[in-house]
């Protein structure tokens, strides 16, 4: 890995500077748009910004909304630049990288990043209504070649590859339960959580039914209606911010080859987009993940995070089971890991809420029994459909 003295130009140039969220539930009377509106409104807030600072702004494709309706809605009078990234489960940290990249070369001051859904209330009203995610590219090979013959639907992809991964290298059931009871416990402690008061034992998880053998109704994240902000500036700007800006170490994207269909993967236990995205991050940063006090990994699943633990080089492909156990990534243990809860527990907002609790750690605003102890650097990551992966190093404040 790169050394300190080694890293990019770009390292601590930018900040988040602000972070919205609102509650997750199981029901909201709010459109998409409303979610998101509420979130951006208490992240420029949280800023200490005003709609009109705003000259940035990256909407999330995959939930239907676009540059015009913050301008509208907001009242963003001085929009100077708009994109959207489209990397599934990825796309929240890869649009932080872009957000950086203008930030830091000056085509915009302030950028709002946008992101959450109606997952739960939508998808309960038709396949098509407002809210529901917008189809992926490779959905049309999976349209056509796959779904007719039953392979359609997320939990049975990710349970492919957590089979091979067992078939591989040994790794059991029980390894998934233990990411699960982990992250359940840390969102325990969480009252914006979802599963804020409902414990889970590894027996529990044990017992729960099979969604796609080998993953459990506990394997499988949050069905969730909320969303999530964060504004980016330059790290200069953000020591004039309200709070105290969280430099961006490191950020790094990826994809797969080729960037396909689980069926066509080549190898069924690995995320390789990740792996080099994370390989990315860690040279922009000057950083290796020995240095990495926390992490919060994108865990729409809980094999997820096995495969994201060996391809950001905390262990070798294959040890991500071993991994897990003895409390390894429970708070207290030699890296915390998704202490909020995750998308597992606390609410799926398609990984955006990992950052602002990443963002939280660093400022020291979590409750005291679920603050991790001496944070200073924390590791996001964001993971698309088996090809596509987004990583994230954030430092506290210098």
């Amino acid at each position: 890995m790169s050394s300190l003295s080694s890293r990019s130009p770009l390292s601590g140039k930018t900040a988040i500077i602000g972070i919205g969220q609102t509650p997750f539930t199981r029901g909201t009377e709010l459109t998409t748009l409303g979610l998101h509106l509420e979130a951006a409104h208490e992240a420029i807030t949280d800023a200490g910004l005003t709609p009109a600072d705003i000259d940035g702004v990256m909407p999330n494709e995959l939930a239907g909304t676009v540059a015009e309706d913050f301008i509208l809605e907001l009242g963003l009078p001085n929009l100077a630049f708009s994109s959207t990234i489209r990397t599934g489960g990825a796309s929240f940290v890869s649009a932080i990288q872009s957000a950086a990249l203008a930030v830091a070369g000056g085509v915009a001051n302030h950028v709002l990043l946008v992101a959450g859904r109606r997952g739960f209330s939508a998808q309960r009203v038709s396949k098509t209504s407002e809210g529901a995610i917008a189809p992926h590219p490779v959905m049309r090979q999976i349209d056509e070649f796959e779904r007719p013959f039953g392979n359609t639907v997320a939990a049975q992809w990710f349970a492919q590859a957590a089979r091979r991964h067992m078939h591989e290298y040994g790794t059991t059931s029980e390894d998934f339960g233990h990411v699960a009871v982990a992250v359940r416990g840390h969102a325990n402690k969480n009252p914006r959580a979802l599963m804020y008061e409902k414990t889970m034992t590894l027996e529990q998880h044990q017992a729960s039914p099979f969604i796609a053998d080998p993953l459990r109704l506990f394997d499988c994240s949050l069905e969730t209606d909320g969303a999530t902000a964060i504004v980016i500036s330059r790290a200069d700007r953000a020591k004039d911010a309200k709070k105290p800006g969280i430099p961006i170490l490191g950020v790094g994207e990826g994809h797969g080859d080729p960037p396909t269909s689980i069926t066509q993967k080549r190898d069924l236990t690995r995320i390789e987009g990740l792996e080099r995205a994370a390989e990315r991050a860690y040279a922009m940063a000057g950083l290796g993940p020995e240095a990495i006090d926390c992490a919060q990994l994108y865990d729409g699943f809980t094999w997820i995070v096995l495969a994201s633990l060996e391809a950001c080089g905390f262990c070798a492909p294959g040890e991500g089971g071993g991994f897990v156990r003895d409390g390894r990534i429970a708070l207290g243990g030699a890296l915390p890991v998704n202490t909020s809860g995750g998308l597992l527990s606390e609410g799926h907002c398609s990984g955006a809420n990992l950052v602002s609790e990443a963002v939280r750690q660093l400022r020291g605003e979590v409750e005291p029994d679920r603050q991790v102890a001496g944070c200073e650097r924390i590791l996001v990551t964001g993971e698309g459909d088996f090809h596509e992966g987004a990583a994230l190093i954030l430092g506290a404040t210098e």
